[in-house]
């Protein structure tokens, strides 16, 4: 043990004696000031951490970024013996080892020192929710104790490195929401101790390797929101353990193997979005199914004859399932939610299912989506007065009918994560506050609800936890939260009423976000430090046990607020004599004189504290995103020189910028008119917090000082797609390159308009509204608070409408804007269409008195489409080019109605990528000057007409009618 936690236990074993004595202690206090100053020279302890690991920890302290400053007492030569930030350590063989770097949410920067591998004792690495970029160290693959690897929430990018397959006794890897990219190494097929594989929300690309099928410990197998493509493994059957497998939003190429109904202890199978064709194949060995989510695929035949009767959720919308809907749905007693919305069902629908006990009695909620099918027929009688229960019947023959109410027939385009069970708060609780004042100079807080032992309440310090649910087993949590309070309380060794669910969101995935208030048992208002260690360590280490309902789970942030963040607590009544007092101390001279050092340290930081705070009043602070100063965009910005002007917009001037850790940055300046106030500029920073999607530019900070308002994000290498389009481009792009293009834009705006919560409305698609980075991915920008897409029935707004003032650009904007002053989802489809067109085109949505999208259309419609196409492409297939000009045509039609909504747009996207010849990840896309001299004039090509299969001649291909179009 080294002398640091020596000390920290000194003071937590004497300072509950201390309580109520201050006074009495405060000449003792004095006093040991000189004693200190001659104890100095019997210091307690010597350095003994082993060396090769004090220099890998400097190494990493040299390599990342610190801007706040979180690891200001990583100095000297003793980091175990001096108590660094974030380092625990080991006594072994008389040499203290460090076992655990725990750097968990400090807005930590710079990159991962390959000196990491030196530290060879080390159990758990926790880098989780920083802005750390660059790749994961191969030489992680050395450290042979590693349990734990948690790296996720960072904007890490490279490859995977195949020497992690070295880490034999790993238990859980998570890299999620980063953006690595690359394949998943065959190696990992030797990590035999794996449980938990979290790798979801990357570029990860290529296909799942079978070898996966020998993990036979792994429960959690998290591959969503990734580029992978190929067939689904079969083997994956082979591992009997698994709970949760969540593949959503990839490529693949696959129909779901047959073999995955041997999963019996199978409890979420999420394969959403993920290009999936054939039959849904019998799953009712299952028997422990509770999710099923096959949703935005190109299934067909019948649905599943037969399921489990665990099932919870099931949604199989837009897929091309016909036939009845069989009996087996009807008898799911626990069932809460099914959609069955875009397919081809015909038939009945039987109402019997509302017949349960359970609905009836109002014990449980329900929610059927059938819409868009082809259901003739309806019987539930009156049974559909239940306000526990949602049916959704819009877009079906039934609705014809008189019979039918047509509360029933009314669209509504929503998700799971939308149905109206879906709350923000959790209101089950009994707000005590009007029964009891508590110190308002302690800051207290109320114990929610009433304590089992006395049944009144008290005031208590809570400790404050950010908690996510990854992969619940559920679509709606009201239900479910007594249980989840036994859960967690009974893994935190706690009382129920100790564990508060303070709010609650759905996030994208569908992922469960938490605010967490964990109090005290009734006897005393505040947790001891012994407390409060041992319940981080349990959220920190995963020993709360796994729960198949539930799910993984992870940690956002522990505050320690007051009291637990050093003071020394509150006081009390007990008291001890002169005597009793002073014995402590002669019996502890050495202990002493570091507590009284420690005393005069805690009074300097709380003054420095004061300090700041008055400065710093009045200044927003938002999780997860930075706020800067000034003073701080000034230098970053040479004083906001011109020359690191790189735009301007509507908000006001775009420049770039290098933070003092050395992070390139893009810092947009709010210019007059274009200041909020500072509620306003905090909600739509709070908004923008909350996105994240790998095609949508990521917020880093926000300057909002001394009368300035600025926004700062990541820096995109390659600008926009404006001026990538533009004809001085010395290397134009190619078709598979703006297919990628077209392809990641769109899906970023389809996260905006659906898995946004609240959804957004972009209403500024452009093309210079789209980013590159280094690798030529796509990112959308300038969206915000002013875009929020409305919800219905409020102040006067119906669904899908925004009444808020135009930001649209001429040439992007929907016509159907100057009849109604209304902007939807579709008018960004309409948006879009005019970035496709100018993909396919090169040309400016209006130049030199041509309207682009006029024009594409006579060529369209006289079918000259060719006649328009950006010679500068490169060669394709007529058959790609044909669709994407098709899909273009489709979104700027006149009628918002007739045009595809966006998930349809990344559907069929999605198919015009899969058969374009020569795709890849697109690396770095240099613009180099070797480059030079190849022309944008398209008879220096080695061929004419480039999308012509050889059987059409060239003469063919233009008309007197149609213009040929030159290129920007």
């Amino acid at each position: 043990m080294g002398c640091w936690s020596l000390i920290r236990m000194f003071y937590s074993t004497l300072m509950p004696a201390f309580r109520g004595n201050e006074r009495k202690i405060d000449h003792l206090i004095k006093g040991f000031l000189i004693l200190h100053i001659l104890s100095t020279s019997i210091y307690c302890c010597n350095g003994v951490t082993d060396q090769v690991e004090v220099a890998a920890l400097k190494a990493i302290h040299n390599s990342i970024g610190d801007t706040f400053n979180r690891l200001n007492n990583w100095n000297g030569d003793d980091p175990c013996g001096s108590g660094w930030t974030g380092v625990l350590c080991e006594t072994i063989n008389g040499t203290d080892h460090v076992t655990e770097l725990r750097l968990l949410n400090m807005n930590l920067t710079g990159i991962i020192a390959p000196d990491v591998g030196n530290l060879t004792e080390l159990v758990i690495l926790d880098l989780m929710w920083n802005n750390i970029t660059g790749s994961i160290p191969r030489e992680i693959g050395n450290l042979g104790k590693l349990y734990l690897l948690l790296v996720n929430g960072n904007k890490l990018t490279g490859e995977l490195p195949p020497e992690l397959g070295n880490l034999a006794g790993l238990n859980r890897i998570q890299i999620d929401q980063n953006n690595i990219s690359g394949p998943i190494p065959s190696t990992f097929q030797f990590l035999k101790n794996a449980k938990h594989f979290h790798m979801n929300n990357n570029s990860l690309n290529g296909s799942i390797p079978p070898e996966l099928g020998r993990l036979e410990n792994l429960v959690h197998l998290l591959l969503d929101n990734n580029d992978l493509s190929g067939e689904l493994p079969p083997e994956l059957s082979n591992i009997s353990t698994l709970l949760i497998i969540q593949l959503d939003n990839n490529h693949f190429n696959s129909s779901i193997p047959s073999n995955y109904s041997k999963l019996e202890k199978l409890t979420k199978l999420s394969l959403r979005n993920s290009n999936l064709t054939g039959a849904i194949p019998d799953l009712s060995a299952m028997s422990s199914l509770g999710y099923l989510d096959l949703s935005n695929n190109q299934l067909t035949g019948h649905l599943p004859s037969d399921i489990s009767q665990t099932v919870i959720a099931i949604d199989l919308s837009y897929n091309q399932l016909d036939g009845d809907i069989p009996d087996v749905l009807y008898r799911l007693r626990a069932l809460q939610f099914l959609s069955l919305r875009n397919n081809l069902l015909d038939g009945t629908f039987n109402g019997s299912i509302l017949e349960h006990d359970a609905f009836v009695n109002a014990s449980s909620v329900l929610v059927l989506d059938l819409q868009n099918n082809n259901i003739t027929s309806f019987a539930a009688g009156a049974l559909l007065g239940i306000s526990n229960v949602t049916l959704r019947l819009f877009g079906n023959p039934v609705c014809n009918s008189t019979s039918v109410g047509q509360n029933l027939c009314i669209e509504y385009d929503g998700s799971i994560l939308n149905s109206s069970f879906q709350s923000t708060t959790a209101s089950k609780h009994v707000n005590c506050s009007s029964e009891l004042t508590c110190n308002p100079s302690r800051n207290s807080e109320l114990v929610y609800g009433l304590l089992q032992i006395d049944g009144q309440c008290h005031c208590a310090y809570p400790l404050n936890i950010g908690y996510r649910l990854k992969s619940p087993g559920f679509a709606i949590f009201p239900p479910y939260e007594d249980g989840f309070q036994v859960y967690l309380s009974s893994g935190l060794n706690l009382s129920e009423y100790q564990v508060n669910v303070s709010s609650f969101e759905w996030e994208p995935g569908p992922r469960l976000r938490m605010n967490l208030k964990l109090f005290p048992d009734s006897t005393t208002d505040e947790f001891t430090e012994a407390e409060v260690e041992h319940l981080y360590n349990t959220f920190s280490t995963w020993n709360i046990p796994d729960n198949d309902t539930f799910g993984p789970y992870e940690v956002l942030f522990f505050n320690k607020d007051f009291p637990y963040n050093g003071s020394s607590g509150t006081s009390s009544t007990s008291g001890l004599s002169r005597g009793a007092i002073a014995g402590i101390f002669i019996g502890a001279f050495s202990f002493a004189a570091l507590l009284v050092a420690f005393f005069m340290i805690l009074m300097l930081r709380h003054h420095h504290r004061l300090s700041t705070a008055r400065r710093k009043q009045g200044r927003i602070k938002v999780d997860g995103v930075k706020s800067f100063t000034y003073d701080e965009m000034t230098k970053a910005t040479n004083n906001f020189e011109s020359s690191a002007e790189v735009g301007s917009g509507g908000y006001g001037k775009v420049y770039k910028g290098t933070l003092a850790d050395g992070t390139i940055v893009a810092i947009k300046r709010a210019q007059e008119g274009s200041m909020q106030g500072t509620r306003e500029f905090f909600n739509e920073i709070e908004l923008l917090s909350r996105i994240h999607h790998r095609n949508l530019v990521y917020l880093i900070g926000f300057c909002d000082d001394e009368n300035e308002q600025m926004l700062v994000y990541e820096y995109m290498e390659n600008g926009t797609l404006r001026d990538q389009l533009n004809s001085s481009s010395k290397k134009p792009l190619d078709f598979a390159t703006r297919i990628q293009i077209a392809l990641g834009s769109a899906k970023g705006i389809l996260y905006l308009h659906t898995e946004a919560n609240p959804p957004i409305y972009h209403r500024d698609i452009k093309s210079s509204n789209i980013l590159l980075d280094s690798k030529i991915m796509a990112k959308v920008a300038d969206f915000g608070l002013s875009r929020l897409a409305p919800v219905a029935e409020v102040e006067g707004n119906t669904a899908g409408h925004v009444s808020t003032v135009v930001k649209g650009t001429p040439g992007y904007l929907d016509p159907e804007y100057f009849l109604t002053h209304k902007l939807t989802d579709k008018s960004d489809v309409y948006s879009f269409g005019v970035v496709l067109l100018e993909l396919i085109t090169g040309m400016h949505p209006i130049s030199n008195g041509k309207n682009l999208v006029r024009e594409a259309n006579l060529a369209y419609e006289a079918g000259m489409m060719l006649s328009v196409v950006d010679p500068r492409m490169g060669n394709h297939a007529a058959e790609g080019l044909e669709q994407l000009f098709r899909l273009a045509i489709s979104c700027v039609g006149d009628d918002p109605d007739s045009r595809p909504s966006m998930s349809e747009v990344v559907r069929q996207l999605d198919g015009i990528w899969s058969i374009t010849p020569g795709r890849h990840p697109i690396v770095s896309f240099e613009m180099s000057e070797d480059r030079g001299s190849e022309s944008n004039n398209s008879r220096d090509l080695p061929y004419k007409y480039p999308f012509v299969s050889s059987d059409i001649p060239g003469s063919a291909l233009m008309s007197g009618t149609i213009p040929e179009v030159v290129p920007r």
